[in-house]
């Protein structure tokens, strides 16, 4: 039998942000960044790249948030690189939020959750961040998961991306916008824990307009969208409100354009919590 964890990953992530800020680092090796650094777009590259950051960031930041498409796009080798960034940034006292977006059905949606929450799998991860557009209901072998295992969940709710709006816009039979009835399920999910549910929401640090939105959902948020993609501090504090406190805002090139000097992508990490620093209650 499965022992139950010693903590939830709500009350791992509410310590972590207490102890280095709330930044999340997305370690994403983008072609056009491995040539920035003078690598080759190769599997050597990526490893020097996404390891050098990795460690460089990881012992500096509560979250660390690889995109498992940059890794992927490698093959096995790839993935094999992505392992060793889990585990360096684990060792390093980082929360491991794997950037994956999975969303499926039934035995698949099980596998996904194996692959990325079971403890027993070497890409075993703090949380990761899921689709619901199967409905929510697709994603309970997920939610089923990270309570067995103390792991975590961040499902897309509001993103900036243009084309967004065609889905988490789009309205239930009875009137709700999809966005908002995803932040209800995840509202539910997260009832009576303390200091924070282990079931988080995506909301873009930029969104043009919060209005409307209940985004106190009991959990964690991740914002994207934070530093080179335009979000800033005031960003914040207009979209979440007295909320904030909740929510890792995330930036990878503001960090990333700074390798591979492993001291220079140190300092914008730390400065960017100190300027985060602002929002804590």
């Amino acid at each position: 039998m499965t022992s139950s964890p010693s903590t939830t990953f709500g009350e791992r992530f509410v310590s972590a942000v207490g102890a280095r800020g709330p930044l999340c680092a997305g370690i994403d090796p983008h072609a056009a960044l491995l040539r920035a650094w003078g690598l080759d777009d190769d599997v050597a590259g990526l490893e020097r790249f996404a390891l050098g950051a990795t460690e460089a960031l990881a012992p500096h930041v509560s979250v660390l948030k690889p995109q498992s498409a940059f890794y992927e796009r490698f093959g096995s080798r790839g993935i094999a690189v992505l392992e060793r960034v889990v585990a360096t940034a684990r060792e390093a006292g980082a929360l491991v939020l794997l950037d994956v977006k999975r969303g499926d059905i039934g035995s698949t949606t099980e596998a996904y959750a194996e692959a990325y929450l079971d403890p027993a799998s070497p890409l075993a991860c703090d949380a990761i961040t899921a689709s619901p557009y199967l409905g929510f209901g697709s994603l309970e072998p997920m939610v089923e998961s990270a309570r067995r295992h103390g792991a975590g969940l961040f499902v897309l709710a509001l993103t900036s991306n243009p084309e967004g709006p065609e889905f988490q816009h789009a309205r239930t039979d009875d009137g709700a916008l999809v966005a908002d009835r995803v932040l209800d399920h995840l509202r539910r999910l997260n009832a009576d824990a303390e200091p924070l549910g282990s079931f988080g929401a995506v909301v873009a640090a930029n969104l043009a307009d919060a209005s409307g939105h209940d985004l106190d959902i009991g959990g964690p948020v991740l914002a994207p969208g934070f530093g080179a993609q335009g979000g800033t501090v005031e960003d914040l504090r207009r979209v979440f409100g007295s909320g904030v406190a909740a929510v890792t805002p995330s930036s990878s090139r503001e960090l990333l354009r700074r390798g591979p000097d492993a001291a220079a992508m140190r300092d914008e990490a730390l400065r960017l919590n100190d300027e985060l620093a602002a929002l804590r209650p």
